[in-house]
């Protein structure tokens, strides 16, 4: 069974939970520890990093914040600006990371990641957001609309992830805007409304895929907002999922990557082995098994177009797009706030 990779407690604390180079701690979302993704590391230094595990990028940044210590840490690209504006971060030296011209150039275009100063960010993983459903439960033309979140028909049977940004983009998306780097406040209210509304439904917010991917196997709920990994540990225990990625209000991407903190306590030159790594194009079979992600190498990807998971998951549909990429920092901690309300039932 591959639900249980991820535990609560490796989600609630910032320690090294799998101690390995004491020379570079990495601080990532569970899971990604899996040495097939930067195996080239583990041949040159005959161990994985240590890693430190958090639950979401909000956490992961409070603990930064707070005095916690890494080198490296993944967190996705809305919170870029936040750790710079902090000065926790450094840029990093692309000429010594030979893949970086392989990074399909979308990952890139934000000068929030790259701007005169250097490059803040490397995106190394993407996925989408969509709609997971038990299929002998659930008829498809109910999960047809992202109303099905908000139908009472399905009260006290769907889940959403305990994240602003995923919450937010389902809720922008079903009230019909799919840009959210210039929200009007309308808008904004309009996404508040409905997502009270989908509160209702909720039975448990997920903290992470393999919970997510519990209460589903359990029979608690027949329907989530979901990353692609929960839908790919589901897959693997044999359960009846479907994801629905076009929906008539459509569905959300996301990408993550890497930064570079300022002062680490390892190695910089081992943080650059770690990265480059990743950019090898057998990355890209690794992270879409382990994880069900896509890379952001136009070469890793080349290498696994063919694969059902690509076809399935990862490919172009036919419904709008909300890319959830960097957006108004103020605008994202106004987000975050009202969250905070709707799950308190404000």
């Amino acid at each position: 069974m591959r639900l249980l990779t991820t535990t609560a407690l490796a989600s609630a604390i910032a320690v090294p939970v799998l101690a390995a180079d004491p020379e570079l701690t990495v601080f990532d979302w569970a899971g990604f520890e899996e040495p097939s993704i930067f195996q080239s590391y583990v041949d040159k230094h005959g161990d994985s990093p240590t890693y430190a595990f958090y639950g979401d990028d909000d956490e992961a940044f409070q603990k930064i914040a707070s005095g916690f210590k890494a080198d490296v840490v993944h967190p996705c690209s809305q919170m870029v600006g936040k750790y710079r504006d902090a000065g926790l971060i450094e840029p990093w030296d692309t000429s010594k990371i030979p893949n970086f011209d392989k990074i399909a150039p979308e990952f890139l275009a934000s000068e929030t990641i790259r701007d005169d100063e250097g490059v803040w960010f490397i995106p190394t993983d993407w996925g989408a957001t969509a709609i997971a459903y038990n299929t002998e439960t659930v008829p498809a033309e109910d999960v047809s609309t992202l109303q099905v979140f908000v139908d009472p028909k399905y009260q006290g049977r769907t889940s959403l992830p305990d994240s602003s940004d995923d919450v937010w983009a389902l809720a922008y998306l079903a009230t019909g805007t799919t840009d959210w780097t210039d929200v009007t406040d309308e808008q904004f209210a309009a996404a508040a409304d409905w997502l009270r509304q989908a509160h209702q439904n909720v039975a448990a917010y997920w903290a992470d895929p393999s919970e997510q991917a519990q209460l589903m196997a359990s029979g608690a709920v027949d329907i989530a907002w979901s990353w692609n990994d929960g839908v790919v540990y589901l897959q693997a225990d044999n359960y009846p999922v479907g994801f629905q990625r076009a929906p008539k209000e459509g569905s959300s991407t996301f990408f993550c990557g890497y930064i570079n903190m300022k002062d680490g306590p390892g190695s910089e030159d081992k943080a650059y082995d770690f990265i480059n790594a990743w950019l090898e194009p057998s990355a890209g079979k690794a992270l879409l098994d382990t994880i069900g992600y896509g890379h952001t190498s136009t070469e890793a990807m080349a290498t696994i177009a063919d694969e059902p998971a690509v076809k399935d998951g990862l490919s172009e549909v036919d419904a709008p797009i909300l890319a959830q990429t960097p957006n108004d920092p103020a605008q994202r901690e106004k987000q975050l706030a009202e969250f905070e309300k709707i799950k308190a039932g404000f």
